[in-house]
């Protein structure tokens, strides 16, 4: 959620005025945050009332990619999941082009990001995780996650001669360890769909309800999908406790955290056999997707306005502690 290409509310006011039927734009806002795309809050006047949408503009996703990230989100909002879900203009299109790249128009959820969660906040989030995988599993579409395997094996010779030997030393021996749990017969039968795959704390709001006690939270929703790809469900489960689960170290996972998300998905979408004795693994998978893609990002940057890359030594971190487990 950062900008790459600027946008000027000048820049868009006839547009939307003439392709949607959403009113007149009233302001536009850069997000800070993310690396991978442009993203605004939208602010439109219709019939005298305020209404709140999110602009994206996508710099490395290609117009053949996103209709499977925008029919995802579609197809979850019509069952039900609280996630953005795209705008169309009058002629029925959800993707769109803006100083030639592609654009979409999602709606904006309600509620704020929970940076320090409570057991309670983890459990409505795996719960409403295991709902989503559930509610994506006639999902016609089906799209490889572009961060997986093969990603990792073909980023890693780029960022390794940035490291000390004993991070270089780590991370093949980790990306060994992962072609080889990939390839295994367990693998091959973990159940998979329509996975979120970056689900972050900053990545899911909570509604108060107009109350200081954050236990009352309500879940107000799941956003940022372009991460998203069809994989292993307990690559999608290991990606949240990895994040949501963090003790006070920001390294090991917090047993109370972990327990409340753990015991709120299992109660939707109990685990398989395979599941489980694949877990110690998937956590590791986990961490090391995110430790390349931050190397990728500290190392390898691209200029952008508001981009403040994350630390990659975080990951670096979780993925020592999760080899211990």
């Amino acid at each position: 959620m950062a900008v790459f290409t600027p946008i000027e509310l000048d820049d868009i006011s006839q547009w939307i005025a003439q392709d949607f039927d959403i009113g007149s734009a009233s302001e536009i806002r850069g997000i800070h945050g993310g690396i991978e795309n442009s993203n605004f809050f939208l602010d439109t006047i219709k019939d005298g009332q305020k209404h709140e949408y999110v602009l994206t503009i996508f710099e490395r996703l290609s117009a053949q990619q996103l209709p499977y990230y925008l029919e995802l989100m579609r197809h979850l909002a019509n069952k039900g999941i609280p996630v953005p879900k795209p705008i169309e203009n009058q002629r029925g299109e959800i993707l769109f082009s803006l100083k030639g790249k592609p654009a979409a128009i999602v709606s904006k959820l309600p509620g704020l990001s929970r940076m320090q969660p409570e057991a309670s906040h983890c459990a409505l989030v795996g719960e409403m995780l295991a709902k989503m995988h559930l509610a994506g599993k006639d999902f016609p579409k089906s799209q490889e996650n572009l961060r997986s395997l093969g990603w990792w094996q073909q980023t890693i010779p780029s960022v390794l001669p940035h490291l000390n030997f004993a991070q270089r030393d780590l991370l093949t021996h980790e990306l060994a360890t992962q072609e080889a749990f990939f390839a295994s017969s367990n693998y091959d039968a973990l159940p998979q769909g329509a996975s979120h795959c970056d689900l972050f704390r900053d990545n899911v709001l909570f509604d108060p309800k107009g109350t200081n006690d954050t236990s009352n939270d309500r879940l107000g929703g799941f956003f940022d999908f372009y991460f998203a790809g069809t994989d292993k469900w307990l690559f999608d489960l290991a990606v949240t406790v990895n994040d949501w689960c963090l003790a006070d170290n920001k390294q090991d996972l917090d047993p109370a955290r972990f327990e409340a998300l753990m015991k709120a998905y299992q109660a939707v979408r109990p685990l398989t056999k395979e599941e489980q004795a694949s877990w110690p693994l998937m956590v590791r998978a986990a961490a090391l997707r995110f430790w390349v893609s931050r190397l990728w990002d500290f190392y390898l940057p691209r200029d952008a306005q508001m981009l403040t890359p994350h630390d990659p030594t975080h990951f670096e971190r979780i993925l020592l502690s999760r080899r211990t487990l």
